[in-house]
């Protein structure tokens, strides 16, 4: 199926990328606009099979592409330039470290620098906040398929929920007439006898800024016993591929009119990545081989390990073949494994062995650039003849993109169909061994790449996961690319206050600039500290604070993540596990945190968070410093508990208000309060924690509370 993707939402001054997907490189691509407003003057260059619209006034655009295989049309909704999402200057916005808007398919400014093919990422000197927020649902009433839309207004803005408009685009590659559709402000409605096989609504809200889009699908059994009807079609390689989309095959003569109706979204994460803690294993440090066949085989000895712990997803950092470097972040091919870690095989061996013991596993899918020792590129430099030179980006002759001065790597082209083919191959043959992708430097691939890809992997696994490495995040990430995303908000936050730079209180801030920024409720977080790019957090800001900080990761909305040797007190960043001096102190209080975390559903991504009001007794002699504490109430169903973390050297005294302001309810605008009864056992200790005056914390509490006047 050559056909661009779903329909698009962009504003005058942004741009989007236009590509043919799942494409052939022997064919040619000619694209035209169909139909455009009568102020328009645009015109694309018929000849390139990936090009940039970058609309020139608002309306909607009818987009044509032709190929030798069929004619498809993409529709392209164009709001005025001022409804583009708002960046500000970082720092008027209460917590630094989120980036502005990217617009459809540009790449962002990079403004920091990196160790070369490590895989760290960008920064940038602004905020983005002030967008309203959207979520579909959907429903079968009768004989009309129904579709509801919960949209939310920005929370930087007085504009109220009758503001908010909505606005609903019918997949282009559906055939729905929009003739038979209904819609309102907040509603759709199709006949169901206007659908065939499937049927994919697209909206976003908009008040003075749009939001990251939603979708909803329906779909009918494809066959009467439940089977499904998917078309088998060769790539270039010979490599057999399911395609994105239901087609009708020889049974499209069947009645389809009583079949059931199946409602899926999308945009949803995988239910069981929002319970798992995510641990980051760097292959080349976890274990000693010399005793071993293989780093694999050495890596599933120690999966009794991690089951133990409790960890039940694993991270791998790259294991392709590779030029040496230890991260394996520089690839020389991306469909052999490394031949000092094992073979594919072993590989697979330790991928079932994990599954054995109820983890999954996600694949680090390196697609930005290759290493220079790559032979596509000792063939391309400096051989402008050769028929991998356009293969890659070039700077000057010899000298390719890449980014932060990265001397190892070289960017690949993503104008180039050969080079889409070449990576959408590669994304083919690890999905079969994989539960997920951690997708490095994200940001700087095309986006119509990564949308591609995401049809193309939840086609063969609805369950498969997607994780970001976006550095800032970017909200618009999560609409048709990505499932989870990095929380470099919150990394940023809990470095400056573990360093004593920032108030304890702005981890709050930090976990509502998801919401202001303008990411949907039902986006994914993964929480971390530290990983393979960033100095042990140990290291930087203490062990009192490590301590903290683990309490953050399991008590705060998202998913936790542990970076190999975390919880043993690891200080080197990429050196050998020091498994001998294994800190049981440390070790001990990560285990607990996760089985508190299993075992209560508030702390989970279901729980509401919500400040409460506390007291520090600020004792001269001791010194404490109120401004390395923080409280909040994780809430889910009837069940409240309240954590503390005290990221100061010294034990903290924390009397809690009998009175506690709401957070995050949309049914409640005033500063409404409910009582709140705290019992003094942590959890954290299974000890009292009964003071004088109140609470006594060290590094972690985590109390139950009883709520006297419940708020829905």
């Amino acid at each position: 199926m050559q056909h661009p993707g779903p329909p698009r939402f962009i504003a005058v001054g942004e741009s989007l990328q236009l590509s043919p997907r799942d494409p052939d490189p022997e064919m040619s691509y000619q694209w035209h606009i169909e139909r455009a407003p009568a102020s328009s003057t645009i015109k694309l260059p018929s000849e390139e099979p990936v090009v940039e619209f970058a609309p020139d006034t608002p309306g909607t655009f009818q987009i044509g592409v032709e190929s030798p295989v069929n004619d498809y049309s993409l529709t392209i909704r164009v709001f005025p330039g001022s409804f583009a999402p708002i960046t500000i200057p970082e720092g008027e916005s209460g917590s630094g470290g989120v980036s502005g808007h990217q617009s459809g398919s540009a790449q962002p400014v990079r403004k920091s620098a990196g160790v070369s093919g490590s895989g760290s990422g960008m920064r940038d000197d602004t905020v983005e906040r002030g967008r309203p927020r959207i979520q579909l649902q959907g429903d079968v009433a009768g004989d009309e398929l129904v579709i509801t839309a919960d949209a939310q207004t920005r929370p930087d803005n007085e504009s109220t929920h009758s503001d908010i408009d909505v606005e609903f685009l019918i997949d282009d590659r559906d055939d729905v007439s929009s003739d038979v559709v209904s819609t309102t402000d907040r509603e759709m409605r199709i006949p169901m006898e206007a659908v065939g096989r499937r049927v994919r609504i697209h909206a976003v809200a908009v008040t003075d800024v749009y939001s990251v889009p939603d979708s909803i699908e329906f779909t009918r059994d494809p066959q009467p016993d439940g089977g499904e009807v998917v078309v088998e079609t060769e790539t270039p390689a010979g490599d057999t591929n399911r395609q994105t989309d239901i087609v009708e095959s020889d049974a499209e003569q069947l009645d389809i009119s009583n079949r059931a109706i199946n409602i899926r979204r999308p945009n949803e994460p995988p239910k069981w990545a929002t319970d798992v803690t995510l641990y980051e294993i760097y292959v080349r440090g976890f274990v000693d081989d010399e005793e071993t066949d293989s780093i694999f085989t050495a890596l599933t000895e120690r999966l009794d390990y991690l089951a133990e712990l409790g960890v039940d997803c694993l991270w791998l950092t790259p294991v392709l073949q590779n030029d040496h470097a230890p991260h394996g972040y520089n690839i020389t091919d991306f469909f052999h494994i490394a031949s000092d870690l094992g073979d594919s095989e072993a590989y697979e061996t330790f991928v079932d062995a994990a599954h054995d013991r109820g983890m999954t596993v996600l694949f680090d899918l390196v697609l930005n650039h290759s290493a220079r020792d790559h032979p596509f590129y000792q063939d391309a430099v400096g051989n402008p003849d050769s028929p991998y030179h356009d293969w890659y980006a070039w700077r000057s002759e010899d000298e390719p993109e890449t980014y932060f001065e990265w001397e190892y790597i070289a960017n690949w082209n993503f104008q180039n169909l050969e080079v889409r083919r070449h990576l959408l191959d590669v994304v083919d043959k690890w999905m079969e061994v994989a539960d997920g992708f951690r997708c490095d430097m994200a940001w700087a691939v095309p986006n119509s790449f990564w949308r591609e890809l995401r049809d193309r992997v939840k086609t063969h696994d609805p369950e498969f996961l997607l994780l970001d490495e976006t550095i800032p995040y970017i909200a618009d990430f999560h609409g048709g690319m990505f499932d989870m995303h990095f929380d470099t908000t919150l990394y940023s936050t809990l470095r400056e206050v573990g360093r004593g730079h920032a108030d304890a209180a702005g981890i709050l801030d930090a976990i509502d600039q998801r919401e202001a920024v303008g990411f949907p409720p039902h986006a994914a977080f993964m929480l971390y500290a530290e990983n393979h790019d960033e100095t042990r957090y140990i290291v930087e800001c203490g062990e009192d604070a490590a301590m903290a900080v683990a309490g953050a990761l399991f008590t705060l909305p998202g998913v936790p993540m542990l970076y190999g040797g975390q919880e043993i007190g690891q200080r080197g960043r990429r050196d050998a596990l020091a498994w001998d001096d294994a800190r049981e102190k440390i070790y001990t209080h990560y285990q607990r945190l996760i089985e508190l975390r299993n075992e209560i559903s508030a702390l989970g991504v279901d729980g509401s968070i919500n400040p409460v009001d506390y007291t520090i007794v600020d004792d001269i002699e001791t010194s404490v410093d109120t401004e390395r504490v923080v409280a909040y109430e994780r809430r889910a169903d009837e069940e409240s508990y309240v954590c503390i973390l005290n990221f100061g050297e010294t034990p903290v005294t924390v009397t809690i208000a009998e009175t506690s302001i709401p957070r995050n309810n949309d049914e409640i605008k005033s500063n409404e309060s409910v009582n709140v009864d705290v019992s003094a056992e942590n959890l954290v200790t299974g000890e009292s924690a009964a003071g004088a005056e109140g609470l006594v914390v060290n590094n972690v509490g985590v109390f139950a509370a009883t709520i006297n006047s419940d708020i829905n």
